[in-house]
């Protein structure tokens, strides 16, 4: 009963957190179908929109500046951000089943969101975009043009791929976790687990020489949004609950 006692008590003292990160988990459930949306609409870099040069890229940005950020991700950088308190809820939620594995867990998300926003060189297209227009030589242009092709193939291949990878796996082990805890039901535990299973394979699968992988990536990337939304609505509603007072031990 004393142990029962301490556990929830503790609990108390992270109630302000858990609602925290409740809230962020269910706004980035909102905006994850909007962010495939955009995608879907507008093509990720180099796209429909911005076909296969950099001053298409710097056209875009100049016409349109919302256009050019949301191309660029910038409803990715919102949901990592939002993401952040509830992944410190999901350790303080989580640390008696097991806090090293949660550790683990938790130190590989900010590696992931770290190499995200220094790869993500959306403010920097921006900014070249400007200089790209108020350019008055050849010379010039022409070096705006070269910097923008490395920006772009950065953007590219890292803050699509390897942060991507880092990130899903992070929020895999946190799933994993949920299964050796009494915090969270199984189904949410599951369903985490199959949604960052799918996010991390679509990067596997895509990176392989075989006929179609990119197709099939890309297919596993847009089926593993279903139940990652779902998965931070069920966190989000959890989290809550705890924020609330709801005993840790309800749920399973």
């Amino acid at each position: 009963m004393n142990h029962v006692t301490v556990a929830e008590n503790e609990d108390s003292v992270w109630r302000g957190l858990y609602k925290i990160g409740g809230a962020t988990a269910l706004l980035a459930a909102i905006l994850l179908p909007i962010e495939v949306i955009v995608f879907g609409v507008l093509g990720q870099p180099p796209s429909t929109i911005t076909p296969s040069t950099v001053a298409d890229t710097f056209t875009l940005f100049h016409n349109n500046k919302l256009l050019g950020l949301l191309e660029f991700d910038l409803l990715g950088i919102v949901i990592y951000i939002l993401l952040v308190p509830t992944l410190l809820a999901l350790y303080a939620a989580l640390r008696r089943a097991s806090a090293s594995v949660t550790a683990i867990g938790t130190i590989f998300f900010f590696i992931g969101i770290t190499i995200y926003f220094a790869s993500n060189t959306i403010f920097c297209m921006l900014y070249l975009s400007d200089q790209y227009a108020a350019a008055i030589t050849d010379a010039q242009r022409s070096m705006f043009l070269a910097a923008g092709q490395v920006l772009l193939t950065v953007f590219t291949i890292t803050a699509f791929s390897f942060s991507y990878v880092m990130v899903s796996a992070s929020l895999l082990i946190v799933a994993a976790v949920m299964l050796r805890s009494a915090i969270f039901s199984r189904v949410t535990a599951y369903v985490g687990i199959l949604a960052n299973m799918l996010a991390v394979g679509s990067i596997a699968v895509g990176s392989t020489p075989l006929p179609f992988s990119l197709m099939v990536g890309g297919l596993l990337s847009l089926i593993s949004i279903v139940p990652l939304l779902i998965w931070f609505a069920l966190i989000g509603r959890r989290l809550f609950q705890l924020g609330s007072g709801v005993p840790s031990t309800q749920q399973r």
